[in-house]
Protein backbone atom coordinates (compact mmCIF):
# COMPACT_ATOMS: atom_id res chain seq x y z
CA UNK A 1 0.00 0.00 0.00
CA UNK A 2 2.84 2.45 0.78
CA UNK A 3 4.17 2.57 -2.83
CA UNK A 4 0.63 3.08 -4.01
CA UNK A 5 0.26 6.03 -1.67
CA UNK A 6 3.51 7.54 -2.95
CA UNK A 7 2.32 7.27 -6.53
CA UNK A 8 -1.03 8.71 -5.51
CA UNK A 9 0.63 11.69 -3.83
CA UNK A 10 2.78 12.35 -6.90
CA UNK A 11 -0.25 12.40 -9.17
CA UNK A 12 -2.21 14.64 -6.82
CA UNK A 13 0.64 17.12 -6.68
CA UNK A 14 0.30 17.66 -10.40
CA UNK A 15 -2.23 20.37 -11.03
CA UNK A 16 -4.76 18.22 -12.84
CA UNK A 17 -7.95 20.18 -13.60
CA UNK A 18 -9.79 17.51 -15.55
CA UNK A 19 -12.20 15.48 -13.45
CA UNK A 20 -12.09 12.65 -15.97
CA UNK A 21 -8.27 12.47 -16.05
CA UNK A 22 -7.96 12.62 -12.27
CA UNK A 23 -10.74 10.07 -11.75
CA UNK A 24 -9.17 7.69 -14.27
CA UNK A 25 -5.75 8.04 -12.66
CA UNK A 26 -7.11 7.18 -9.23
CA UNK A 27 -9.20 4.28 -10.51
CA UNK A 28 -6.20 2.72 -12.29
CA UNK A 29 -4.01 2.72 -9.20
CA UNK A 30 -5.76 0.42 -6.78
CA UNK A 31 -9.42 -0.48 -6.34
CA UNK A 32 -9.12 -0.19 -2.54
CA UNK A 33 -7.71 3.34 -2.76
CA UNK A 34 -10.09 4.24 -5.56
CA UNK A 35 -13.18 3.49 -3.50
CA UNK A 36 -11.77 5.44 -0.60
CA UNK A 37 -10.52 8.57 -2.33
CA UNK A 38 -12.32 9.06 -5.62
CA UNK A 39 -15.46 10.69 -4.14
CA UNK A 40 -13.39 13.23 -2.22
CA UNK A 41 -11.23 14.01 -5.23
CA UNK A 42 -14.25 14.49 -7.49
CA UNK A 43 -15.75 17.02 -5.10
CA UNK A 44 -12.43 18.80 -4.78
CA UNK A 45 -11.95 18.98 -8.53
CA UNK A 46 -15.45 20.38 -8.91
CA UNK A 47 -14.47 23.19 -6.58
CA UNK A 48 -10.82 23.79 -7.45
CA UNK A 49 -9.92 27.08 -5.84
CA UNK A 50 -7.08 28.92 -4.17
CA UNK A 51 -8.44 28.21 -0.71
CA UNK A 52 -9.43 24.61 -1.44
CA UNK A 53 -7.43 23.60 -4.52
CA UNK A 54 -7.63 20.22 -6.18
CA UNK A 55 -4.10 19.22 -5.23
CA UNK A 56 -4.09 20.54 -1.67
CA UNK A 57 -7.51 19.22 -0.69
CA UNK A 58 -6.87 15.76 -2.11
CA UNK A 59 -3.39 15.59 -0.60
CA UNK A 60 -4.78 16.64 2.78
CA UNK A 61 -7.36 13.89 2.61
CA UNK A 62 -4.76 11.29 1.58
CA UNK A 63 -2.60 12.44 4.45
CA UNK A 64 -5.42 12.21 6.95
CA UNK A 65 -6.22 8.65 5.87
CA UNK A 66 -2.60 7.47 5.93
CA UNK A 67 -2.13 8.88 9.41
CA UNK A 68 -5.24 7.15 10.66
CA UNK A 69 -4.52 3.76 12.28
CA UNK A 70 -7.91 2.58 11.09
CA UNK A 71 -7.05 2.76 7.37
CA UNK A 72 -6.32 -0.95 7.04
CA UNK A 73 -9.29 -1.83 9.22
CA UNK A 74 -11.88 -0.19 7.03
CA UNK A 75 -14.23 -2.90 5.90
CA UNK A 76 -15.90 -3.21 2.52
CA UNK A 77 -18.90 -1.35 3.92
CA UNK A 78 -16.92 1.89 4.31
CA UNK A 79 -18.62 4.51 2.19
CA UNK A 80 -17.57 8.12 1.71
CA UNK A 81 -20.70 10.00 0.62
CA UNK A 82 -20.44 11.99 -2.58
CA UNK A 83 -22.49 13.02 -5.54
CA UNK A 84 -19.73 11.58 -7.74
CA UNK A 85 -19.39 8.07 -6.30
CA UNK A 86 -16.90 5.88 -8.13
CA UNK A 87 -19.61 3.48 -9.21
CA UNK A 88 -21.64 6.20 -10.86
CA UNK A 89 -19.65 6.76 -14.05
CA UNK A 90 -22.33 8.76 -15.81
CA UNK A 91 -22.14 11.50 -13.21
CA UNK A 92 -18.35 11.58 -13.38
CA UNK A 93 -18.41 11.77 -17.19
CA UNK A 94 -20.94 14.59 -17.11
CA UNK A 95 -18.59 16.62 -14.93
CA UNK A 96 -16.00 16.90 -17.73
CA UNK A 97 -14.06 20.16 -17.29
CA UNK A 98 -16.55 21.89 -15.02
CA UNK A 99 -14.03 23.05 -12.44
CA UNK A 100 -14.58 26.16 -10.38
CA UNK A 101 -12.06 28.87 -11.24
CA UNK A 102 -9.65 30.27 -8.71
CA UNK A 103 -10.24 33.94 -7.94
CA UNK A 104 -7.59 36.51 -7.10
CA UNK A 105 -8.35 40.15 -6.43
CA UNK A 106 -7.01 42.51 -9.06
CA UNK A 107 -4.94 45.59 -8.25
CA UNK A 108 -6.29 48.92 -9.45
CA UNK A 109 -3.12 50.96 -8.97
CA UNK A 110 -2.59 51.15 -12.75
CA UNK A 111 -5.68 53.32 -13.26
CA UNK A 112 -5.06 56.99 -13.92
CA UNK A 113 -6.56 59.52 -11.46
CA UNK A 114 -9.77 61.10 -12.66
CA UNK A 115 -10.54 64.81 -12.79
CA UNK A 116 -14.24 64.20 -12.12
CA UNK A 117 -15.42 65.83 -8.89
CA UNK A 118 -17.44 63.96 -6.25
CA UNK A 119 -19.62 66.09 -4.01
CA UNK A 120 -20.95 65.28 -0.55
CA UNK A 121 -21.97 67.24 2.54
CA UNK A 122 -19.64 69.11 4.87
CA UNK A 123 -19.53 68.79 8.65
CA UNK A 124 -19.69 65.57 10.65
CA UNK A 125 -19.41 62.53 8.39
CA UNK A 126 -20.93 59.06 8.66
CA UNK A 127 -20.07 55.68 7.18
CA UNK A 128 -22.63 55.87 4.39
CA UNK A 129 -21.12 58.79 2.43
CA UNK A 130 -17.56 57.79 3.37
CA UNK A 131 -18.21 54.33 1.91
CA UNK A 132 -20.13 55.75 -1.05
CA UNK A 133 -17.18 57.97 -2.01
CA UNK A 134 -14.79 55.03 -1.73
CA UNK A 135 -17.02 52.87 -3.96
CA UNK A 136 -17.13 55.54 -6.65
CA UNK A 137 -13.36 55.95 -6.55
CA UNK A 138 -12.90 52.29 -7.49
CA UNK A 139 -14.41 52.96 -10.91
CA UNK A 140 -12.23 54.19 -13.79
CA UNK A 141 -14.52 57.21 -14.28
CA UNK A 142 -13.97 58.42 -10.70
CA UNK A 143 -10.65 56.84 -9.82
CA UNK A 144 -9.06 58.90 -7.02
CA UNK A 145 -11.43 61.77 -7.83
CA UNK A 146 -11.20 64.89 -5.64
CA UNK A 147 -14.03 65.28 -3.13
CA UNK A 148 -15.79 68.56 -2.40
CA UNK A 149 -17.61 68.62 0.93
CA UNK A 150 -20.22 71.38 1.04
CA UNK A 151 -23.91 72.08 1.61
CA UNK A 152 -23.94 75.06 -0.73
CA UNK A 153 -26.20 74.20 -3.73
CA UNK A 154 -24.10 76.41 -6.00
CA UNK A 155 -20.94 74.52 -5.08
CA UNK A 156 -22.61 71.14 -5.45
CA UNK A 157 -23.98 72.14 -8.85
CA UNK A 158 -20.43 72.18 -10.16
CA UNK A 159 -19.76 68.60 -9.06
CA UNK A 160 -19.97 65.74 -11.55
CA UNK A 161 -21.71 63.43 -9.08
CA UNK A 162 -23.22 64.17 -5.66
CA UNK A 163 -24.12 61.78 -2.82
CA UNK A 164 -25.85 62.17 0.55
CA UNK A 165 -26.79 65.81 0.10
CA UNK A 166 -28.98 67.99 -2.12
CA UNK A 167 -32.40 66.46 -1.47
CA UNK A 168 -32.57 64.65 -4.82
CA UNK A 169 -32.31 61.08 -6.00
CA UNK A 170 -32.05 61.02 -9.78
CA UNK A 171 -29.76 58.50 -11.42
CA UNK A 172 -29.94 60.30 -14.78
CA UNK A 173 -28.54 63.44 -13.14
CA UNK A 174 -26.03 61.53 -10.95
CA UNK A 175 -27.62 62.79 -7.74
CA UNK A 176 -27.96 60.30 -4.86
CA UNK A 177 -29.50 61.70 -1.69
CA UNK A 178 -31.88 59.84 0.62
CA UNK A 179 -33.03 62.50 3.10
CA UNK A 180 -35.94 63.96 1.11
CA UNK A 181 -39.61 63.51 2.00
CA UNK A 182 -41.30 60.59 0.26
CA UNK A 183 -38.08 58.67 -0.30
CA UNK A 184 -38.76 54.90 -0.14
CA UNK A 185 -35.93 53.25 -2.07
CA UNK A 186 -34.93 49.80 -0.84
CA UNK A 187 -32.74 46.97 -2.03
CA UNK A 188 -34.34 43.93 -3.69
CA UNK A 189 -36.55 41.83 -1.33
CA UNK A 190 -34.92 39.35 1.00
CA UNK A 191 -35.65 35.62 0.57
CA UNK A 192 -36.76 33.91 3.78
CA UNK A 193 -35.99 30.30 4.77
CA UNK A 194 -39.40 29.19 3.48
CA UNK A 195 -38.68 30.72 0.07
CA UNK A 196 -40.99 33.71 0.51
CA UNK A 197 -39.80 37.24 -0.20
CA UNK A 198 -40.07 40.07 2.32
CA UNK A 199 -39.34 43.76 2.04
CA UNK A 200 -36.05 44.95 3.48
CA UNK A 201 -36.14 46.49 6.94
CA UNK A 202 -34.16 49.51 5.78
CA UNK A 203 -34.22 52.12 3.06
CA UNK A 204 -31.06 52.69 1.03
CA UNK A 205 -28.61 55.23 2.38
CA UNK A 206 -26.16 57.11 0.14
CA UNK A 207 -23.79 54.13 -0.02
CA UNK A 208 -26.74 51.83 -0.69
CA UNK A 209 -27.78 53.94 -3.68
CA UNK A 210 -24.22 53.95 -5.01
CA UNK A 211 -24.04 50.18 -4.55
CA UNK A 212 -27.38 49.68 -6.31
CA UNK A 213 -26.20 51.45 -9.45
CA UNK A 214 -22.45 50.85 -9.44
CA UNK A 215 -21.91 47.85 -7.16
CA UNK A 216 -21.62 45.27 -9.91
CA UNK A 217 -19.06 47.45 -11.70
CA UNK A 218 -17.00 47.73 -8.52
CA UNK A 219 -17.10 43.96 -8.04
CA UNK A 220 -15.93 43.27 -11.58
CA UNK A 221 -13.15 45.85 -11.33
CA UNK A 222 -11.62 43.72 -8.59
CA UNK A 223 -12.73 40.37 -10.05
CA UNK A 224 -12.99 40.68 -13.86
CA UNK A 225 -13.75 36.93 -14.12
CA UNK A 226 -17.17 37.59 -12.60
CA UNK A 227 -18.26 39.81 -15.48
CA UNK A 228 -21.15 38.22 -17.37
CA UNK A 229 -21.27 35.19 -15.04
CA UNK A 230 -24.13 33.87 -12.93
CA UNK A 231 -21.84 34.11 -9.90
CA UNK A 232 -21.79 37.93 -10.18
CA UNK A 233 -25.38 38.27 -9.03
CA UNK A 234 -24.77 35.85 -6.16
CA UNK A 235 -21.76 37.87 -4.98
CA UNK A 236 -23.65 41.16 -5.49
CA UNK A 237 -26.54 40.05 -3.26
CA UNK A 238 -24.35 38.33 -0.67
CA UNK A 239 -22.21 41.45 -0.36
CA UNK A 240 -25.30 43.53 0.35
CA UNK A 241 -26.64 41.03 2.89
CA UNK A 242 -23.27 40.61 4.61
CA UNK A 243 -22.07 44.21 4.66
CA UNK A 244 -24.00 46.96 2.92
CA UNK A 245 -27.39 46.41 4.58
CA UNK A 246 -26.05 47.13 8.07
CA UNK A 247 -24.57 50.45 6.88
CA UNK A 248 -27.95 51.40 5.38
CA UNK A 249 -29.89 50.36 8.49
CA UNK A 250 -27.68 52.22 10.95
CA UNK A 251 -27.65 55.38 8.86
CA UNK A 252 -31.42 55.39 8.38
CA UNK A 253 -32.17 54.66 12.04
CA UNK A 254 -33.40 51.06 11.96
CA UNK A 255 -33.14 49.28 15.30
CA UNK A 256 -31.46 45.85 15.20
CA UNK A 257 -34.38 44.32 17.09
CA UNK A 258 -37.85 44.68 15.54
CA UNK A 259 -40.56 46.33 17.65
CA UNK A 260 -42.71 44.04 19.77
CA UNK A 261 -46.04 42.96 18.33
CA UNK A 262 -49.31 43.34 20.21
CA UNK A 263 -49.26 41.22 23.33
CA UNK A 264 -45.56 40.44 23.09
CA UNK A 265 -42.94 41.57 25.58
CA UNK A 266 -40.38 43.95 24.14
CA UNK A 267 -36.95 42.39 23.75
CA UNK A 268 -34.06 44.29 25.26
CA UNK A 269 -30.47 44.17 24.03
CA UNK A 270 -28.26 42.33 26.51
CA UNK A 271 -25.15 44.23 25.43
CA UNK A 272 -24.13 46.95 23.00
CA UNK A 273 -21.51 46.60 20.29
CA UNK A 274 -19.40 49.65 19.41
CA UNK A 275 -16.84 47.79 17.29
CA UNK A 276 -18.76 47.96 13.99
CA UNK A 277 -17.72 50.07 11.01
CA UNK A 278 -20.29 52.82 11.57
CA UNK A 279 -19.11 53.27 15.15
CA UNK A 280 -15.46 53.30 14.15
CA UNK A 281 -16.09 55.87 11.44
CA UNK A 282 -17.94 58.00 13.96
CA UNK A 283 -14.88 58.01 16.20
CA UNK A 284 -12.69 59.32 13.37
CA UNK A 285 -14.61 62.62 13.54
CA UNK A 286 -12.73 65.14 15.70
CA UNK A 287 -13.90 65.23 19.30
CA UNK A 288 -15.63 68.42 20.43
CA UNK A 289 -12.56 69.44 22.44
CA UNK A 290 -9.80 67.86 20.35
CA UNK A 291 -6.74 69.96 19.48
CA UNK A 292 -4.07 68.92 17.00
CA UNK A 293 -0.67 69.04 18.72
CA UNK A 294 1.12 70.05 15.50
CA UNK A 295 -1.15 72.99 14.63
CA UNK A 296 -2.58 73.84 18.04
CA UNK A 297 -5.98 73.98 16.27
CA UNK A 298 -8.91 71.60 15.77
CA UNK A 299 -8.11 68.72 13.36
CA UNK A 300 -8.81 69.26 9.66
CA UNK A 301 -12.19 67.64 8.98
CA UNK A 302 -11.63 66.83 5.30
CA UNK A 303 -8.42 64.97 6.14
CA UNK A 304 -10.29 62.92 8.72
CA UNK A 305 -12.97 62.16 6.11
CA UNK A 306 -10.29 60.64 3.86
CA UNK A 307 -9.18 58.41 6.73
CA UNK A 308 -12.78 57.29 7.31
CA UNK A 309 -13.36 56.61 3.61
CA UNK A 310 -10.21 54.50 3.40
CA UNK A 311 -11.32 52.61 6.52
CA UNK A 312 -14.66 51.82 4.86
CA UNK A 313 -12.86 50.55 1.78
CA UNK A 314 -10.63 48.25 3.81
CA UNK A 315 -13.69 46.67 5.45
CA UNK A 316 -15.52 46.37 2.12
CA UNK A 317 -12.57 44.60 0.49
CA UNK A 318 -12.09 42.33 3.50
CA UNK A 319 -15.66 41.05 3.23
CA UNK A 320 -15.59 40.93 -0.58
CA UNK A 321 -12.36 38.93 -0.66
CA UNK A 322 -13.78 36.32 1.70
CA UNK A 323 -16.99 36.02 -0.31
CA UNK A 324 -15.31 35.67 -3.71
CA UNK A 325 -12.11 33.81 -2.84
CA UNK A 326 -13.45 31.55 -0.09
CA UNK A 327 -17.25 31.34 0.02
CA UNK A 328 -17.77 31.12 -3.74
CA UNK A 329 -15.32 28.22 -4.38
CA UNK A 330 -16.64 26.40 -1.29
CA UNK A 331 -20.21 26.66 -2.50
CA UNK A 332 -19.81 23.91 -5.11
CA UNK A 333 -18.41 21.53 -2.48
CA UNK A 334 -21.26 22.23 -0.08
CA UNK A 335 -23.74 21.92 -2.93
CA UNK A 336 -22.35 18.51 -3.82
CA UNK A 337 -22.69 17.37 -0.22
CA UNK A 338 -26.28 18.61 -0.02
CA UNK A 339 -27.20 16.87 -3.27
CA UNK A 340 -25.69 13.58 -2.07
CA UNK A 341 -27.06 13.77 1.46
CA UNK A 342 -29.12 10.58 1.08
CA UNK A 343 -25.96 8.67 0.16
CA UNK A 344 -24.55 9.69 3.53
CA UNK A 345 -27.66 8.69 5.47
CA UNK A 346 -31.24 7.83 4.44
CA UNK A 347 -32.58 10.56 6.71
CA UNK A 348 -31.10 13.28 4.52
CA UNK A 349 -30.22 15.16 7.71
CA UNK A 350 -26.47 14.41 7.65
CA UNK A 351 -23.97 15.65 5.07
CA UNK A 352 -20.24 15.05 4.72
CA UNK A 353 -17.31 17.09 3.39
CA UNK A 354 -13.93 15.71 2.26
CA UNK A 355 -12.26 17.91 4.88
CA UNK A 356 -13.01 20.76 7.22
CA UNK A 357 -12.06 24.41 7.08
CA UNK A 358 -14.34 25.56 4.29
CA UNK A 359 -17.13 28.06 5.08
CA UNK A 360 -20.35 26.07 4.97
CA UNK A 361 -22.88 27.50 7.43
CA UNK A 362 -24.51 30.22 5.36
CA UNK A 363 -24.12 28.07 2.26
CA UNK A 364 -26.31 25.34 3.75
CA UNK A 365 -29.16 27.77 4.47
CA UNK A 366 -29.06 29.15 0.93
CA UNK A 367 -28.85 25.72 -0.71
CA UNK A 368 -31.72 24.41 1.39
CA UNK A 369 -33.82 27.24 -0.02
CA UNK A 370 -32.56 26.69 -3.58
CA UNK A 371 -33.33 22.97 -3.50
CA UNK A 372 -36.47 23.40 -1.37
CA UNK A 373 -35.40 20.84 1.23
CA UNK A 374 -38.37 19.72 3.31
CA UNK A 375 -36.11 18.31 6.04
CA UNK A 376 -33.22 20.59 7.08
CA UNK A 377 -29.68 19.33 7.57
CA UNK A 378 -28.84 18.75 11.24
CA UNK A 379 -25.22 17.55 11.23
CA UNK A 380 -22.07 18.07 9.16
CA UNK A 381 -19.24 15.52 9.14
CA UNK A 382 -15.64 16.33 8.13
CA UNK A 383 -12.01 15.63 9.02
CA UNK A 384 -9.82 18.12 10.85
CA UNK A 385 -6.14 18.81 10.14
CA UNK A 386 -5.05 15.91 12.35
CA UNK A 387 -7.28 13.45 10.51
CA UNK A 388 -9.90 13.16 13.24
CA UNK A 389 -13.49 12.92 12.06
CA UNK A 390 -15.74 15.59 13.51
CA UNK A 391 -19.47 16.03 13.81
CA UNK A 392 -20.76 19.59 14.02
CA UNK A 393 -24.33 20.71 14.57
CA UNK A 394 -25.98 23.09 12.12
CA UNK A 395 -27.20 26.17 13.98
CA UNK A 396 -30.62 27.70 13.62
CA UNK A 397 -30.51 30.27 10.84
CA UNK A 398 -29.95 33.72 12.27
CA UNK A 399 -28.77 32.30 15.61
CA UNK A 400 -25.12 32.03 16.57
CA UNK A 401 -25.41 29.61 19.49
CA UNK A 402 -28.71 27.75 19.04
CA UNK A 403 -28.52 24.43 17.19
CA UNK A 404 -31.19 22.74 15.15
CA UNK A 405 -30.30 19.63 17.11
CA UNK A 406 -27.50 19.43 19.67
CA UNK A 407 -25.55 16.32 20.56
CA UNK A 408 -27.12 14.33 23.46
CA UNK A 409 -26.83 15.93 26.88
CA UNK A 410 -25.24 12.83 28.43
CA UNK A 411 -22.31 13.08 25.98
CA UNK A 412 -21.43 16.69 26.67
CA UNK A 413 -18.08 17.34 28.31
CA UNK A 414 -17.13 13.63 28.20
CA UNK A 415 -14.03 12.37 26.38
CA UNK A 416 -12.34 9.31 24.88
CA UNK A 417 -13.18 5.89 26.38
CA UNK A 418 -15.63 7.38 28.84
CA UNK A 419 -17.56 8.92 25.96
CA UNK A 420 -17.45 5.67 23.97
CA UNK A 421 -19.00 3.86 26.93
CA UNK A 422 -21.70 6.48 27.47
CA UNK A 423 -22.55 6.68 23.76
CA UNK A 424 -22.09 2.98 23.03
CA UNK A 425 -19.94 3.89 20.02
CA UNK A 426 -16.30 2.88 19.54
CA UNK A 427 -13.63 5.47 18.77
CA UNK A 428 -15.23 8.55 20.32
CA UNK A 429 -12.73 11.30 21.18
CA UNK A 430 -14.72 14.18 22.66
CA UNK A 431 -18.00 16.05 22.88
CA UNK A 432 -17.96 19.77 23.61
CA UNK A 433 -19.63 20.85 26.84
CA UNK A 434 -22.22 22.84 24.91
CA UNK A 435 -23.01 19.92 22.60
CA UNK A 436 -22.33 21.68 19.31
CA UNK A 437 -19.36 19.56 18.16
CA UNK A 438 -17.83 16.16 18.78
CA UNK A 439 -15.24 13.79 17.36
CA UNK A 440 -14.42 10.18 16.52
CA UNK A 441 -11.35 8.35 15.23
CA UNK A 442 -13.03 7.14 12.07
CA UNK A 443 -15.85 7.87 9.66
CA UNK A 444 -18.06 4.97 10.69
CA UNK A 445 -17.90 6.11 14.30
CA UNK A 446 -18.72 9.74 13.63
CA UNK A 447 -21.58 8.74 11.33
CA UNK A 448 -22.98 6.55 14.08
CA UNK A 449 -22.74 9.48 16.50
CA UNK A 450 -24.87 11.51 14.12
CA UNK A 451 -27.40 8.73 13.70
CA UNK A 452 -27.72 8.18 17.45
CA UNK A 453 -28.14 11.91 18.01
CA UNK A 454 -30.91 11.95 15.38
CA UNK A 455 -32.68 9.07 17.07
CA UNK A 456 -32.83 11.02 20.32
CA UNK A 457 -34.56 14.10 18.88
CA UNK A 458 -38.08 14.73 20.08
Amino acid sequence: DNPTMLVMSAILRRHCTSAILLSSAITSLHPRISSLLLPSVSLSVAAASSSFSTSSSCAAFVGSRTRSPSLRNLGPSFHFPSLFHSTNRSKINSLKMSTSPSYKRAKLSHLEPSTKIIGTHSGTFQADEALGVWLLRQLPLYRQSPVVRSRDPAVLEGCDIVIDVGGTYDHTKLRYDHHQRGYEERFSPKTESDGSEVERCTKLSASGLVYRHYGRDVLTEYYPELKGSSELEWVYNKMYNSFMEAIDAIDTGVEPIPPAKDGEEEIQLQYFDSTGLSSRVGRVNPRWNEIDDATNAPPELDARFEIASSMCGDDFLSILTKIVESDLPARSIVEGAVKSRFECDPSGEIICFPSGGLPWKSQIYELEQDYKLSVPVKFVLYTDQAGMWRIQCVSVEGKAFENRLSLPAEWRGVRDEDLSKVAGIEGCTFCHASGFIGGNKNYDGVLEMARVALSKQE
